[in-house]
């Protein structure tokens, strides 16, 4: 019988190019899946196309097989050829994925194999058939369906390993199956059936029924491709959320690189675990001054020689590492080679796993910082040191204080004694001259100490520097080595400032100065003008300098020089108030004193004055010294004083001078002597008394007997503002010259209020 004598069921034949389509899509879009995976994940794809290909193939061959009839003839299968024409184009198209997959120039042999393979396939299917018929072949046909499996099979292996969405995959799947099914039925159309009795009866006995094959083979085709395709629509839906995801965190990311970016103040770089640049943002491009082939560089190019050197960069990382962030300030380096003072901070990156990623490192110029820090600190240094010499001068004006008391009594003593000497006996004249000697230099020291702590008694005057200096020429010769020159300008304005004090203050630093060149050298007196800065009182000054060319001092000895008894002279060669006594003087007189000094280049010592104004008293060094005047009347007089010495010393020199005298050892006593005295013309009363102090007996005193003259005993320059603080005062300590001056002054009516006597002793 011949093939046309047979028929195909429309309904059948339509389920079988529908099953070819179906597998055909599903293979395209598995291996799609395998294309974007890797390991044991492209395997597992690799199998499912691979089956879904074969095992589709084959499904549509059997459907197609049951879709054909011969009128009469009962037709079953071979189980054993049946398995193998269903393992065959699973194997095949395995093969042909992988090889493909990983080879794609071998895409043509890969698709003339898998072509063999799927019309082997085919024949070894129509071999498994049993029934009452020889089949024999037409070749024309034969290679007709060979050349359609083949074309089919390199069309799909293309199609594979393309990226194609789903519409497209679609419209190849449906070409595909009836391409697939076209070479069946071209196989079909050269098939020709011969009926015989015989193969009949084994047909009945050896095969499987074609109908119940073919419908179970059919529905598990189905599940296997509607398995298939659900898997695939379900790793779609996967990937398009990981595809939305991957767009969000690309998003985001962008977001993030943006805001990295805008900051333009910090430096951000990433570093590789190696400590390597990988990427950094625009701040560390205008911070570090590098441009892209900074990449791949070690960060350790920022950091300085020393270290480096010191392995500080690899700590660094090892900290961040073990610790999970280091914080570090130093300084850092830019291209240009400048240096900065960075706050560097280096975040571990740390993947999934746990496992270095690399290091996130941010960089922070904070100079400016530093700066103040640094400003900070140097004027709280100042601060701490100014509160130091503040507790020193308090330390010692109240020494001196109390020293002027003894000194006041061993002064007087010493004048009212030498003059009831015999005066024949020269030995004690000149042992008492001694005495009286040793007591002023001791007033010197405390006038220094005074000068220190601001509480000496000045008398301000107008002070032509230049004749102040070269009025102390003969005080100013030195050694045979030492020249002394002085550089003053012709228009140079006056001072005002107490013109002993400032001859003292000049020959205290030409000594120093003197002292610094032991093997000879240059000192250099000279003057200018300045202008204040804003810590002074005034705008306008006179800068007066006593340089040298000697040793110089370092900065550790610089910062102690002006300390009370602080001195580089040895023991016993210096009292070290020297400087202290000129910084004294210039803080009370409204200016202040500068030392600059480098070791081996000499010391240069500024005193800034104030220029004297319209105001200024004139230079009390032209008055010429008195002898001790004696009273021109007798007076009573109240002396007052806590201190019995200085009270006794007192009251004696008074008597000496011709006035009576009543003593009281404090203001309550003084009130109640006033109150039983009918006469007191002159209260002379100390400052500085327990219980009431000198000015509150002076309030006192006032109130109850109006007209009394009173003089105020101090060894302070500074005393509280009260209505009696402009009272006449005695500065201690005084000898009996100064006394009687004070009383005279005080005594006269013409006398400008808050006038002070003060005694000079004379330059140790």
């Amino acid at each position: 019988m011949h093939h046309h004598a047979a028929f195909h069921d429309p309904v059948l034949v339509a389920l079988s190019i529908l099953i070819a389509a179906l597998a055909s899509y599903t293979a395209l879009d598995l291996a799609t899946r395998m294309r974007a995976a890797s390991g044991r994940a492209r395997r597992s794809w690799l199998v499912a196309a691979a089956i879904a290909m074969g095992g589709g193939i084959w499904s549509m061959h059997f459907v197609g097989m049951l879709a054909f009839s011969l009128p009469g003839i009962e037709i079953s299968y071979d189980p054993f050829l049946t398995l193998l024409s269903l393992v065959i184009p699973i194997v095949v198209a395995a093969a042909a994925f992988a090889v493909v997959g990983r080879r794609p120039r071998a895409l043509l042999a890969s698709g003339f194999a898998m072509g063999l393979g799927i019309s082997g396939m085919h024949y070894t299917g129509m071999a498994a058939m049993r029934m009452a018929a020889l089949m024999e072949y037409d070749p024309r046909w034969v290679v007709l369906s060979i050349l359609i499996a083949i074309s089919a099979s390199v069309v799909a292996l293309w199609l594979a390993f393309r990226n194609t969405n789903a519409v497209q995959r679609l419209f190849a799947g449906l070409v595909m199956g009836l391409a697939v099914s076209g070479m069946h039925y071209a196989a079909m159309e050269g098939a020709m059936f011969l009926p015989t009795n015989t193969m009949a009866r084994q047909a009945g006995h050896l095969g499987v029924g074609q109908a119940p094959l073919a419908f179970l083979l059919a529905g598990i085709t189905i599940v296997i491709l509607s398995i298939g395709i659900a898997a695939a629509v379900y790793d779609r839906a996967s990937a398009e959320r990981a595809q939305r995801e991957a767009d969000a965190l690309r998003r985001s990311e962008e977001r993030f690189r943006l805001l990295v970016e805008g900051i333009v103040d910090h430096a951000i770089f990433m570093l590789d675990p190696d400590g390597r640049v990988g990427n950094w943002n625009l701040g560390a491009h205008r911070l570090m001054g590098y441009g892209d082939d900074i990449v791949g560089t070690s960060y350790t190019i920022f950091h300085t020689e020393e270290d480096c050197a010191a392995g500080a960069p690899a700590r660094a990382l090892v900290e961040a590492e073990r610790e999970g962030k280091s914080a570090i300030e130093g300084w850092r380096i830019r291209k240009d080679g400048s240096r900065f003072w960075a706050e560097a901070t280096i975040v571990a990156v740390r993947n999934e796993s746990g496992a270095i990623a690399g290091f996130a490192k941010i960089v922070r110029d904070v100079s400016e910082r530093r700066r103040a820090q640094d400003a900070l600190d140097r004027a709280r240094e100042a601060l701490m040191m100014s509160q130091k010499m503040e507790t020193i001068g308090q330390l010692t004006g109240g020494v001196a204080h109390d020293f002027n008391n003894l000194l006041a009594a061993v002064l007087g003593s010493l004048e009212l004694l030498k003059r009831r000497l015999p005066p024949g006996d020269a030995k004690v004249q000149r042992l008492v001259d001694n005495a009286t000697l040793g007591a002023q230099r001791g007033a010197s020291l405390t006038q220094r100490m005074l000068a220190f702590a601001r509480k000496q008694d000045l008398r301000p005057a107008v002070v032509d520097i230049h004749e102040l200096v070269h009025g102390m020429a003969s005080l100013l010769k030195f050694e045979a080595g030492i020249r002394v020159e002085t550089l003053f300008p012709m228009d140079l304005p006056k001072v005002r400032v107490d013109a002993n004090q400032l001859e003292l203050a000049v020959l205290n630093l030409a000594v120093n100065a003197r002292d610094a060149m032991p093997g000879g050298g240059l000192i250099t007196i000279a003057a200018r003008e300045e202008r204040g800065d804003g810590g002074l009182r005034t705008s306008d000054y006179v800068a007066l300098s006593v340089s040298d060319t000697g040793c110089g001092m370092d900065d550790e000895t610089l910062r102690h020089a002006q300390e009370p008894f602080f001195t580089t002279k040895g023991v016993g060669k210096g009292t070290g108030l020297g400087l202290s006594m000129v910084h004294g003087l210039a803080e009370q007189s409204g200016g202040k004193l500068a030392l600059r000094s480098l070791p081996g280049e000499g010391t240069t010592a500024e005193v800034w004055l104030p220029m004297a104004g319209e105001t200024a008293v004139p230079d009390p060094r032209a008055e010429a010294p008195a002898p001790v005047p004696r009273a021109s009347r007798q007076l009573s007089v109240l002396v007052v004083d806590d201190d019995l010495l200085v009270l006794e010393n007192t009251a004696a020199m008074l008597d000496d001078l011709g006035h009576i005298v009543v003593e009281a050892r404090s203001g309550d006593e003084a009130l109640a002597l006033l109150r039983r005295t009918r006469t007191v013309d002159l209260v002379v009363t100390d400052y500085a008394m327990p219980g009431m102090t000198g000015l509150q007996l002076a309030s006192a005193v006032a109130a109850e007997r109006p007209g009394t003259v009173i003089l105020l005993s101090t060894g302070y320059a500074e005393i509280p503002s009260d209505e009696r603080s402009s009272l006449p005062r005695l500065s201690k300590p005084f000898d009996q010259a100064a006394l009687a001056k004070a009383i005279e002054a005080a005594m006269r009516e013409d006398e400008p209020t808050g006038s002070i006597v003060a005694f000079r002793p004379k330059s140790a």
